[in-house]
């Protein structure tokens, strides 16, 4: 026998599948103290490890745990009845995971109207697959139903919901997330790579659990990537390479699936009736439609003639002179077709001329914003789009996170470390762009336009923009998808740059063309919309890092490369509190529009929307999202 205070103790608790702690008392502890110690460490890490039914960047979750829907859909709404929308362009693959080839999903109206996927994700509520519609950085539970994250999220695990299958019947296994966080980061599209680069392993223990681990702690903003991983079936690919399905539709496990397709022209999905996430609380009241139909046209306004005329059923108008000139038709009149504003809290995506500076031509800040001051964005809203829209003035357009007037303290605090390598008036003055009369009269601009690029180098001869250097005229290329509408604006911002000597050649190309173009970079200038949100975080790698200026298929169209926007764009995907991201994303901002990286264009903050009046849908309208996906057919 050993008296009690000289007795050794091991205490020892796991609290996940692949983790256990050991406490070993070797000191002369009375028992009573040794059994404290241990409920107390007992009781922490149950509380480290408890189980969520969804996570929150920096709010909390609005919807508790026992939810039954949300707050914007009607849980009864009824099933059946078919929804024909528009797709613009064309496609060659049903695989929108992978770079090779045009994916009927990369649409934008797929995305917007809410049936831009095949495949769930763990969670729902981030992402473009499944977007919230009342929170800006909130997800719950899917195909996973709990979550597990110690304090300083330096990992999570996900547990599967048993109940999860592919349409095939298949049980969707923790081998199937292994699988698609493999194939999807070696050998998918390039921004799953960037996405998903700070995560250092995926593995399991039990055929329901998934532990993701991080390369870095608290890095919050991961959890909720990993949580939008679309999860692939590990057994269709056993038989099918992942690099070779084309046209062949991925077996997949959310609300839809492709009944048939003809190649370029139309996708029809059909609802899954033994879909196993219908009644789950981020499904309840929606995808209501049995069977949803996408034709694809050439353009805006050939399929706005086939709206008109009954070929589909819902119109969203991006082009403010038709909607404010042609919506005279019959149907309209009749009352058959409803028009309607939407107003929305949804951020803008930045939409602009990129300059592609990985070209010599656009290396210098001077000519590019020399160049910028040749848009009369006045003259356009005033002639063009019937003074619809507002000017972006910040790459995060409708939202709080946009560097508007005077840099705060805080930002200034943010951009200390950097104010050798920056601008002066970054840090003294609001970032504007000249205002002009609308009238088309732009002398001020030309002037100093011309100024800047005699700095840089160029000078006017015989009606020529000469660079001094190596006496070549100032020669470049805009190439843009096909578009009738953007065409009336880039015809105007030609003239004006022939008035100060530079020679702008406008290259309009199908879709093929230029996703091809795009994804090689090979273009002096083009036309694009990033999509933005209201919790930006790895998604800024691919549009703004320099890493992703190197890297076929991402969004840098750009050709960024700049330290300080890479340092910036680190410290946003770590931000611990919604302070510290407005904060870091406004700096960031602040150094990019300063760099005159792009021309920004306009936005505006409603859905100009018409549909056929064959729906009815909930009288709560979300935020975030139109909410296609909630409406159901009278």
């Amino acid at each position: 026998m050993y008296p009690l205070n000289h007795l050794s103790h091991t205490v020892t608790h796991s609290h996940t599948a692949t983790h256990s702690h050991t406490v070993s008392c070797t000191h002369k502890w009375p028992i009573f103290l040794v059994l404290i110690t241990a409920l107390m460490l007992t009781a922490s890490l149950q509380a480290a490890t408890e189980k969520h039914h969804g996570f929150a960047l920096y709010d909390q979750l609005k919807y508790p745990q026992n939810f039954t829907h949300f707050e914007f859909v009607n849980p009864a709404a009824p099933k059946g009845g078919k929804l024909k929308l528009m797709g613009v362009g064309t496609f060659d693959s049903l695989n929108p995971y992978q770079l090779k080839g045009i994916s009927p999903w990369r649409t934008p109206g797929l995305h917007v109207y809410g049936f831009g996927q095949l495949h769930d994700t763990l969670l729902a509520g981030t992402g473009s697959l499944r977007p919230s519609g009342d929170e800006p950085s909130s997800a719950y539970g899917l195909i996973a139903n709990h979550l597990s994250y110690p304090k300083d999220h330096s990992w999570v695990v996900f547990h599967l919901n048993p109940k999860a299958q592919f349409h095939d019947g298949h049980p969707i296994t923790a081998e199937d997330v292994i699988f698609s966080f493999n194939t999807l980061t070696q050998d998918g599209h390039p921004r799953f790579q960037l996405t998903y680069k700070d995560i250092e392993s995926v593995t399991t223990t039990h055929p329901h659990s998934v532990k993701f681990t991080f390369k870095t702690p608290n890095n919050r903003a991961l959890i909720l990537r990993a949580g939008e991983l679309p999860i692939l079936p590990k057994h269709f690919f056993e038989k099918q390479p992942f690099s070779k399905t084309g046209l062949t539709p991925i077996l997949g496990n959310g609300p839809y699936r492709v009944a048939s397709v003809q190649p370029g022209k139309t996708l029809v999905l059909e609802r899954v009736k033994n879909y196993w996430a219908a009644d789950l609380p981020v499904n309840k009241g929606r995808y209501n439609f049995d069977t949803v139909q996408i034709d694809f046209y050439r353009d805006s306004a050939i399929a706005f003639e086939a709206f008109k005329a009954g070929h589909y059923d819902v119109h969203l108008d991006y082009v403010s002179k038709n909607w404010t000139q042609n919506y005279g038709f019959p149907a309209l009149k009749k009352g058959d077709v409803v028009k309607r504003e939407i107003s929305h809290q949804q951020p803008q995506g930045s939409q602009a001329f990129f300059f592609n500076t990985r070209r010599a031509l656009f290396k210098d800040k001077r000519v590019r914003e020399a160049i910028g001051l040749m848009f009369d964005f006045e003259w356009s809203n005033q002639v063009l789009f019937n003074n619809a829209y507002q000017r972006s003035l910040t790459y995060f357009p409708n939202s709080p996170l946009g560097a508007t007037g005077l840099p705060n303290p805080q930002t200034l605090k943010a951009l200390a470390p950097f104010k050798d390598q920056l601008p002066e008036q970054l840090f003294q003055a609001a970032f504007k762009l000249p205002i002009t009369d609308g009238s088309g009269n732009i002398r001020a601009q030309k002037r100093k336009a011309l100024q800047l690029l005699k700095t840089a180098g160029w000078e006017i001869k015989n009606n020529q923009l000469i660079s001094k250097t190596t006496q070549q005229p100032f020669k470049f290329e805009l190439v843009n998808q096909h578009s009738a509408s953007l065409g009336r604006v880039i015809t105007p911002f030609q003239k004006n740059l022939s008035s100060i000597g530079i020679e702008l050649s406008i290259r309009m190309v199908d879709a093929a063309q230029y996703k091809t173009l795009l994804d090689a970079f090979d273009y002096d200038m083009t036309i694009y919309v990033l999509p933005q949100s209201l919790s930006p975080g790895q998604e800024l790698r691919q549009y703004f890092h320099s890493e992703a200026a190197k890297t076929p298929g991402s969004r840098n169209y750009a050709g960024i490369n700049n330290a300080i926007v890479d340092e910036l764009v680190e410290q946003i995907i770590k931000a611990k509190t919604r302070d510290e991201l407005t904060t870091l994303v406004r700096a960031l901002d602040r150094v990019l529009l300063w760099e005159h990286y792009s021309i920004p264009h306009w936005h505006i903050n409603n859905f100009r929307l018409a549909h056929w009046d064959k729906f009815a849908y909930p009288s709560t309208q979300p935020s975030y999202i139109l909410g296609t996906q909630n409406w159901w057919r009278k």
